[in-house]
């Protein structure tokens, strides 16, 4: 993520507004797993070299799948390993099949096109020397931006779609995951906190919220009222966690995270309500057993969404409810570890969301770990 000023000012209010809010802590933090977490290199390497060896003859991962987005994932995981570079033979062919499914109007031309091209951009951007990817990424950008619902699709800033994007922009109902994607590719290939496109965005996260406030109108931001989030606002809103008798959505930790990220990510500050809420249903639920509200579906989407949230909080330990620090980095190294197959790979046995496919469950892990990798 680019060093922009809303960023800087959220981290810089984060020692004082943090601790205040009994985060941060003095003393040394109760590491439990976490002191004994090997290397990250150990676990990147072999993650790494699952993956070389599971690209296919295309240059991607998983073609069959007919979901380039699993690719994007593992070229961007590639790259952010700092294991191999946008010159290694294994990047170059899975960016060549990418690019080659680029249409006109700037995005991948797939079922999935937000999704895809919001993650493509990451990965184009993480390989971008010497302005060789300048032009696919503006143009990606420009393209995201009109996977939104907007006024332009007749959608006012009154209703519960605008702001938001889903896997396939215009014709598909949008989504806190699909929406914190494009959030990360903007932010991440260089757009400020107030682009347009990013305070729109704002207004859909926020709708997301089990937080009732000026920011979520809907009937159900109340009822449950935790500070976590659901999986959309759109049409009535849904949460993959179910619901609760009285009609209120069920928060889960996966999608607290992804909008946890996309509130700092959007330029919010410490003092924030939205950031306060979502930080007191992440200190009540922090784990990295399992993703909270879910059990063990989704959870290395959860380990990704948890490292990146993390990673743009800024702190190095967490306080939870119970006034036990974490450090999260090394909590996160030690569950990875004890999840790895002998061969790199990550799988999970609660095949939902497509992690039962290892090309998938491993970029998951290996993006995960490099968002944990210690501040130099």
């Amino acid at each position: 993520m680019p060093p922009t000023t809303s960023r800087r000012r959220f981290l810089g209010q984060s020692a004082y507004s943090f601790g205040a809010l009994g985060l941060i802590v003095g003393t040394r933090p109760s590491l439990g797993r976490g002191a004994d977490a090997p290397a990250e290199a150990e676990i990147a390497d072999k993650a790494v070299a699952f993956l070389k060896r599971r690209q296919d003859a295309k240059g991607g991962w998983s073609t069959e799948r007919n979901e380039p987005g699993i690719t994007a994932l593992a070229a961007a995981a590639l790259l952010r390993s700092k294991r191999v570079t946008p010159a290694d033979p294994v990047v170059t062919k899975a960016l060549t099949y990418l690019e080659g499914l680029l249409g006109s109007k700037g995005g991948l031309e797939t079922a999935h096109a937000n999704y895809t091209t919001a993650i493509a951009l990451v990965a184009f951007h993480e390989a971008n020397v010497g302005g060789r990817y300048d032009r696919i990424i503006k143009e990606g950008q420009n393209f995201l931006k009109t996977m939104q619902w907007d006024e332009s699709e007749g959608k006012g800033q009154d209703d519960a779609f605008y702001g938001g994007a889903g896997y396939g922009g215009k014709n598909s109902r949008p989504d806190l995951s699909n929406t914190s994607f494009l959030i990360d590719a903007l932010r991440d290939t260089g757009l400020p906190a107030d682009d347009p496109g990013l305070k729109k965005a704002l207004v859909f996260v926020s709708r997301c919220q089990n937080l009732k406030s000026e920011f979520n109108d809907q009937a159900w931001a109340g009822k449950v009222n935790d500070g976590g989030f659901v999986y959309t606002a759109a049409n009535g809103g849904q949460s993959m966690a179910g619901n609760e008798p009285g009609g209120g959505l069920r928060s889960y930790a996966s999608m607290t995270y992804a909008g946890f990220k996309s509130l700092i990510y959007a330029g919010l500050t410490a003092d924030d309500p939205r950031v306060k809420a979502a930080l007191d249903y992440i200190k009540k639920n922090y784990t990295l057993d399992e993703n909270p509200g879910m059990g063990q579906m989704g959870l290395y989407y959860y380990y990704q969404a948890f490292a990146k949230a993390m990673a743009a909080w800024g702190q190095p330990t967490l306080t939870d409810a119970k006034g036990h620090a974490h450090d999260w980095r090394a909590e996160l190294r030690a569950a990875l570890a004890k999840h790895q197959n002998a061969d790199g790979s990550w799988v999970n046995p609660a095949d939902r969301f497509m992690e039962g496919d290892p090309n998938l469950v491993t970029s998951y892990g290996l993006l995960a770990l490099s968002y944990a990798r210690p501040k130099s």
